[in-house]
């Protein structure tokens, strides 16, 4: 009987030691670095937010919810009008994180991370795409892409901040336009390339034309050249025909010859000098 007892009142002391060993146990919680928690005691969040450490926690009458506050990466679809009203359609990467000390009002408003994103990051970006891209037609769009991307930031953080969500990073992963305005653009690239090529080919025929005139002109003044020389060679050759007839009817002594000289060159010309001696 006494063992019996004893037995039982072992049992019994062993539970109560089990019992609070385990509420011992969950009286306490970690926080991992990276974390950010939220304390509910009877379904109360408190105000103050638990980050990494060690901390107390009323067994049975609480739940801690934790919260990942590294950096989060989703991909978020987004459609607009431009200015031009044309259809543009995009896909960009986020990159965030919560705001450690405001966890608690995440829980109370949004709940899960997942909830933060399908809730406030996803339809924040579809705003913040139409406000950058009704700002520019769809062609500046595409020729101003940084600041497409630009203005799209500004809107996103402005809007995304009162919810307690930092925007580190955003990148367009792609950019559609309706099938209309991408024959546009490409029908008005190859008219701009045509055009070009025109251009090329007019500047082309004018330098060939100019080099024609150039050579035209080159040929006529050595033409004018030629015959200035001609004409200055024919004058010599009339001035020495005379001064042999003058020697020949002058007699047959061997007259002198006598180089005159002339601008541009030496004329001969022929004297008897013997006969001028003697004149």
């Amino acid at each position: 009987m006494n063992s019996t007892l004893r037995n039982a009142s072992g049992t019994v002391f062993g539970a109560i030691a089990l019992a609070l060993l385990v509420l011992g146990l969950n009286a306490f919680v970690v926080i991992n670095p990276g974390q950010a928690g939220v304390l509910s005691i009877l379904g109360k969040a408190q105000d103050a937010p638990l980050f990494e450490g060690i901390h107390l926690k009323p067994p049975l009458i609480s739940r801690l919810d934790l919260y990942d506050v590294t950096v989060q990466k989703f991909e978020v679809p987004a459609q607009s009008s431009t200015n031009d009203l044309q259809y543009l359609s995009g896909r960009f990467a986020i990159n965030f994180r919560l705001d450690p000390s405001r966890v608690v009002n995440i829980r109370r408003e949004q709940g899960t991370l997942e909830n933060v994103v399908t809730k406030i990051v996803a339809p924040q970006t579809q705003e913040a795409f139409k406000i950058a891209a009704a700002l520019r037609t769809a062609e500046e769009s595409i020729t101003q892409r940084d600041l497409l991307k630009r203005d799209f930031d500004i809107a996103l953080q402005k809007r995304l901040e009162k919810y307690g969500i930092s925007i580190l990073d955003t990148s367009v992963v792609d950019l559609q336009f309706s099938t209309e305005f991408a024959r546009a653009v490409e029908e008005k690239q190859i008219a701009e390339q045509r055009a070009r090529r025109a251009v090329f080919v007019a500047q082309e025929a004018q330098q060939e034309a100019q080099a024609e005139i150039n050579r035209a002109q080159g040929k006529a003044e050595a033409q004018r050249l030629l015959a200035e020389t001609l004409k200055a060679a024919g004058g010599e050759l009339v001035l020495q025909k005379e001064a042999i007839e003058a020697w020949r009817e002058g007699g047959a002594q061997m007259p002198k010859v006598l180089v005159m000289g002339q601008e541009g060159g030496s004329v001969p010309f022929l004297f008897n000098l013997e006969s001028v001696g003697d004149s």
